[in-house]
């Protein structure tokens, strides 16, 4: 595939509109990083399990700072801050020829532009980070509905990239789906009154997902493409 981009809009609308996250519901990139973040944080000499890393992908960059001078008692300054946001961005860049769209990713997003259901983009990834992601995925943001944490006040749990999103798509966002891999994405989508779909490729189990609001979820988008007249799409 050369590029999957969105066709332009139509009035005839044949379902919601579709808002997915980046990283583990579409590209398999989580683990990617999960390391790239332990480089990060030993290069600063913070010592943090992998597993409690894991915890906190998906989220924002203030929240998990936050979270982590929770867990270590350390105190970390804003100049800090910014030194691991730029360490983890070089070491995922080290790591990005591993990434790879997760399965049904591509076919995923092809049904849904010849069905003429709108769809979009929203991650927490800054765009240095997201722009590796994207062209794996053969996404190209210059014609295809991409919001990045460089355009949001508050990335996830906040809603605000999902409502950016619906926003560029010009449809409510109360009438969408956000189709995500971790907790923070489901607990943005019931922040702004959105359909929450989880996905299990990003690491978190079924119940984890259920219980921050998703109402569906699916093993990987091969498995929503599958069932997606269970979520308004229409075959």
């Amino acid at each position: 595939m050369s590029g999957t981009t969105a066709e332009p809009r139509t009035n005839v609308r044949t379902g919601p509109a579709f808002l997915f996250d980046l990283d583990g519901t579409l590209v398999d990139s989580v683990y990617q990083h999960v390391l790239a973040w332990r480089e990060a944080l030993d290069t600063e000499g913070i010592h943090l399990s992998i597993w409690r890393i894991h915890r906190k992908i998906g989220m924002s960059g203030g929240l998990f700072t936050n979270q982590l001078l929770r867990e270590t008692g350390i105190d970390i300054s804003v100049e800090r801050v910014e030194r691991l946001r730029e360490l983890h961005a070089r070491a995922y860049l080290e790591h990005a020829e591993q990434v790879r769209p997760l399965p049904g990713a591509r076919e995923l997003l092809e049904w849904l532009t010849r069905a003429r259901i709108p769809w979009a983009i929203a991650t927490s990834g800054r765009l240095e980070t997201a722009s590796v992601n994207l062209r794996v995925l053969g996404v190209d943001p210059a014609t295809t509905p991409v919001v990045t944490r460089d355009e949001v006040r508050y990335a996830k749990p906040d809603p605000d990239l999902f409502v950016a999103a619906a926003a560029r798509l010009d449809t409510p966002i109360e009438t969408s789906v956000v189709v995500g891999d971790s907790i923070w994405d489901m607990l943005a989508a019931a922040r702004c009154r959105a359909l929450g779909v989880g996905l299990l490729s990003g690491g978190y189990g079924s119940e984890e997902l259920r219980q921050a609001g998703a109402l569906r979820v699916y093993e990987d988008p091969a498995d929503l493409l599958l069932h997606i007249d269970e979520v308004g799409g229409r075959r």
